[in-house]
């Protein structure tokens, strides 16, 4: 086994034999990209206490007088919100910050374990072991290092505030509002001892809506595996067989940032 590299996109492929450049490239065109993320914009779903969201301003826009179009501007974002990765040291006092992160625990191929069935019916959903167990059940045990995502059916109502968060109400008044299902911490204790690489949902929050503790990122995040949250169009994948490339923005000593995740499958 060997490994091929796609220099624009610096992804890693790993194929069952060397193949020469054409060949990769026939393997590439008989899948696709996915785009798993949401655009920012003053649309973007943040904590409701936050008391800042996505900002964007003009600040060069025409025609200069040399005679050329010419247009700029200027962002400010909190780290966490819209499609973003949640760093170790966000809960854990010692861990890794976004910019230190390996990109080989950002890339890899992933499971998608489909509860929506159950998580739409019950607001407050837990991911449990028995919804891994049952996946493993019908495709295989979770190798380590799968990047596991969790399809909840909430993406659906995004960026609607009421129905993805469960409350469209501000301020630290809205917390205790909040209904959205999230990862049990016994499933990410499981997570933690299969030494997955990374863990995604389609929710606002690894750790559901009337968390208290945020115990799920306490456990996952100290040991040091990122969580992936608010992710889009996780119903486009396949259960297996999906390659994810999540890169966050690369913010120094920052505990997560705004990631622009993509994933290849095959056509």
């Amino acid at each position: 086994m060997c490994k091929l590299y796609l220099p624009v996109l610096a992804v890693v492929v790993t194929f069952q034999s060397c193949s020469p450049a054409k060949d990769l490239d026939d393997t590439i065109s008989s899948g696709k990209w996915i785009d798993l993320s949401y655009d920012l914009s003053a649309q973007t779903l943040y904590w409701p206490n936050n008391p800042t969201n996505f900002k964007l301003d003009t600040t060069a826009e025409g025609i200069t007088p040399g005679g050329f179009y010419y247009s700029t501007n200027a962002f400010s974002a909190p780290e966490h919100g819209g499609t973003h990765l949640d760093a170790p040291i966000h809960f854990a006092q010692h861990g890794l910050t976004v910019d230190k992160v390996d990109v080989d625990r950002l890339t890899g191929d992933a499971v998608v374990i489909d509860v929506s069935a159950n998580a739409l019916a019950n607001r407050d959903y837990l991911v449990s072991t028995g919804d891994i167990a049952n996946w493993e059940k019908k495709y295989g045990a979770i190798k380590e290092n799968s990047i596991v995502l969790f399809k909840t059916g909430y993406g659906q109502f995004y960026p609607d505030a009421a129905k993805y968060f469960g409350t469209a109400e501000k301020g630290a008044s809205a917390i205790p509002k909040l209904h959205f299902p999230g990862i049990d911490p016994t499933a990410a204790t499981w997570l933690v001892q299969h030494k997955v690489k990374a863990v995604g949902i389609d929710t606002p929050s690894i750790d559901y809506g009337q968390s208290k503790d945020f115990k799920t990122h306490q456990i996952l995040l100290g040991a040091g595996i990122c969580g992936f949250e608010n992710i889009a169009n996780i119903n486009l994948l396949p259960a297996t067989k999906a390659y994810i490339v999540a890169l966050p923005m690369k913010i120094k000593n920052g505990t997560g940032g705004p990631l622009r995740i993509i994933a290849w499958v095959k056509g």
